[in-house]
């Protein structure tokens, strides 16, 4: 080729070479371009989803209607807190788990009971539970709890009902009671409180609608909460006048951690009915361990039944939840009951409590972990290997009573005086009150391990006191040979 063509050849490719050029650049500004539009419009969307959940924590809810301090319905509350009542609404599940909890027990329902599920019997769970309550009406009819869906419902239609005329008293802890102690007391709750507590179960159950409701635990304009139970007002304030408190209010007060455990400690508590006029009484007065609660029923006279088997005047403790937690590691270290039953949860932007109320083992991510750096099978393991060795010393004790009450009655028949059986009589009812502060309590000893294995333990010692006291006991026929044919 010539040089003259060479050139005229360079000069052609030039010009297409350079043209390739401008075409890759403007290729490449188009991409860049693109990309930072893409990472402008990514960054607003990122920026306006930022300021969304932002208002969203400023304005938790939206007021969709006007709440008042007569809206009992948690229907209506559930339109401005839909996440908190759907929650809520889930407290009808029944799982069991290993030592609590419920399960479906289907049944044909009849015109006194239109139930078609029950919980299982803790009395077919185990036959001693009869003879430690003899001549009472839990003897008749005893059911593991389910969750407070069915609180109102279960109440109305236990067996127990058939045996004995339950006061209005049992409402307070069984149904949403604010509204009826309004009504009753003519606006004031604690005349209300009174007026209800006075009538028959089943005339104050015509005064009430729904299970636990959100206007029992919160303030209809401020949702603070608050405490609607006067028992539990005057109990706290005992309680605290005994720490050097004096004066407490328990809704002016309290701090809201306290609160998150107070507004429970309404109902999950120990108790009795006060005087001829059944009033909510929590025994609180000289503190809330079991022998300051024995001491305080034995300088009133108080007793539940007479025992059919012995003629012992026993106590049957109820629910002392807030009494044993109070007792335990996890209040000593300010954690509250709502922590660990209703646990803080993640939804958008905002954070809210769990109204689905169950065991934490349940939830043991949200309910355990947010402290414990565990795994949910090591947690889990240590909960369970508490509860296990509570049972067991349960079970220990549940013997020594069934025991004991099986000699009163051999002595009984063997020509024994009621002299004769005072010190065993006695023993009977501490070591059915022990134990049964241990049995009724719903953590099969996890609150307070530590106490409720020493209350076991001492409920197991009155047993064997009281058997001890019936050796020397003179009476017409051989106690021994009477022993020995049961």
């Amino acid at each position: 080729m010539s040089e003259e063509n060479k050139e005229n050849t360079v000069e052609k490719e030039e010009p297409k070479t350079e043209k390739r050029g401008w075409a890759f650049s403007a290729k490449v500004l188009a991409v860049v371009a693109f990309a930072a539009f893409a990472v402008s419009i990514l960054g607003l969307a990122l920026l306006t989803n930022i300021f969304e959940r932002k208002q969203e924590a400023r304005n938790p809810f939206f007021r969709v209607v006007e709440l008042t301090d007569d809206t009992h319905d948690p229907a209506v509350w559930g339109k401005n807190f839909p996440l908190q009542y759907d929650s809520y609404l889930r407290t009808v599940d029944q799982v069991r788990t290993r030592f609590g909890g419920s399960e479906a027990v289907h049944r044909t329902p009849t015109n006194a009971d239109p139930r078609s599920i029950v919980a299982q019997s803790r009395l077919e769970e185990d036959p001693r539970l009869k003879t430690m309550w003899d001549g009472y009406a839990f003897a008749v009819d005893f059911r593991e709890e389910r969750g407070h869906a069915y609180m109102l419902e279960d109440q109305t239609f236990t067996e127990r009902q058939a045996v004995t005329q339950q006061p209005g008293t049992c409402i307070n802890c069984h149904a949403s009671a604010y509204e009826a102690y309004k009504k009753l007391g003519q606006g004031d709750i604690v005349q209300g409180f009174h007026a209800l507590n006075k009538m028959p179960y089943q005339e104050a159950r015509k005064e009430v609608t729904h299970p636990v409701a959100c206007i029992d635990c919160h303030d209809s304009q401020t949702m603070a909460l608050r405490i609607t139970r006067p028992a539990f007002m005057e109990g706290i304030k005992l309680v605290k006048a005994s720490q050097g408190v004096a004066n407490f209010d328990v809704n002016r007060d309290a701090t809201r951690q306290e609160m998150r455990s107070f507004v429970c400690g309404q109902c999950h508590v120990e108790y009795y009915f006060k005087g001829p006029e059944k009033t909510l009484t929590y025994p609180w007065q000289k503190g809330m361990k079991v022998e300051n609660i024995l001491e305080y029923y034995e300088e009133v006279k108080h007793k539940d039944w007479t025992h059919a088997q012995t003629g012992a005047e026993a106590l049957k403790a109820q629910h002392p939840e807030f009494e044993m937690y109070n007792q335990g590691i996890h209040a000593r270290a300010g954690v509250s009951c709502a922590d660990c039953h209703m646990p803080y949860e993640r939804q958008g932007a905002m954070k809210i409590s769990s109204h689905h109320v169950r065991s934490p083992l349940l939830s043991i991510n949200t309910s355990c972990q947010t402290c414990h750096k565990g795994t949910e099978e090591e947690l889990k393991f240590r909960v369970e290997t508490i509860q296990e060795r509570t049972y067991k010393l349960r079970g220990l004790a549940m013997d020594a009573l069934v025991q004991l009450i099986g000699d009163i009655v051999a002595a009984k028949n063997a020509g024994a005086s009621d002299a004769d059986l005072a010190a065993a009589r006695e023993n009977q009812r501490k070591a059915q009150f022990f134990l049964d502060f241990v049995e009724a309590e719903n953590s099969m000893g996890f609150h307070a391990p530590q106490e409720a294995t020493r209350i076991l333990g001492e409920s197991i010692n009155f047993s064997r006191l009281g058997q001890v006291s019936l050796r020397n006991v003179k009476v017409t026929t051989n106690l021994a040979a009477l022993r020995a044919s049961r």
